[in-house]
């Protein structure tokens, strides 16, 4: 008996994951000789309004050039038939190829907050990110005012990264299991922030998300943080699991800067 649900379950979580690789569209964004593939959840009457556009960055584990491995987290919570009808945006989840690292020229070599590079220009990754993030506003579809970063592990370092460079493009960051360095973060003060971390994580340190969360309440941001207890470096499946987290995001409107 036990065996027989064993199986079920396998047979539903692969269902899960070819429901999102069949509803997210595969597109690739070029700009110049520069690519970056990504893929693309629409809502159900895209031509009905404008929407929110959501943009997901994922971790080291899933980068590559098969426009694929992006969507292993958090691509099934905005497929969920309810969220599909009450929070219906545009998602998007771009891919970071093997030799990249999102907002770094290499992997860091200290998380340590205080240790964390300070680039003067971003990351070539950086730059097609906020690309296409134009490309959807230019296109007409997209509520202005309603743009959204999730980013877990390198991803949330890269949502840190764009919110300090365009602060004035976002309404909203959600930095999972992320690190920054908290000198950076003056210039983002206009954005609702909401930090998760777990104080178990051995990958990231949490006192990374605790400086960011204390540096960004001393300049008045508008922050909350979430420290789950006793979990490691998976946080994000805590975090995507709260009851509020899609009501918290959408609920954001971007700040008069």
């Amino acid at each position: 008996m036990i065996r027989k649900i064993l199986i079920i379950a396998v047979v539903a979580c692969a269902a899960c994951v070819v429901s999102a690789q069949e509803a997210y569209k595969r597109c690739v964004y070029v700009n110049g000789t520069d690519t970056l593939p990504y893929r693309e959840l629409v809502p159900e009457r895209p031509e009905s309004s404008t929407y929110p556009l959501v943009v997901f960055l994922h971790g080291s584990g899933e980068r590559g050039v098969d426009n694929e491995k992006q969507l292993v987290h958090g691509a099934q919570m905005f497929l969920n038939p309810i969220n599909r009808k009450k929070y219906p945006a545009y998602v998007v989840f771009p891919q970071c190829p093997e030799e990249g690292f999102w907002a770094y020229d290499k992997v860091p070599d200290s998380l340590d907050p205080d240790s964390l590079p300070i680039l003067k220009e971003p990351t070539k990754y950086m730059k097609l990110v906020r690309g296409l993030v134009n490309k959807y506003i230019g296109e007409g579809n997209i509520d202005v005012n309603r743009i959204y970063l999730i980013g877990v592990s390198m991803g949330a370092m890269a949502v840190y990264d764009l919110a300090v460079r365009y602060p004035g493009m976002w309404a909203a960051a959600v930095p999972i299991c992320g690190a920054v360095n908290p000198a950076r973060l003056e210039s983002a003060r206009g954005i609702h922030f909401s930090i998760y971390h777990g104080d178990a994580d051995k990958s990231v340190p949490v006192e990374a998300s605790r400086r960011a969360y204390l540096k960004l309440k001393a300049i008045g941001a508008s922050v909350e943080y979430v420290e789950f207890p006793g979990c490691g470096h998976v946080s994000w499946n805590e975090a995507f699991n709260r009851p509020d987290f899609m009501k918290w995001l959408f609920g954001n409107v971007r700040r008069e800067r």
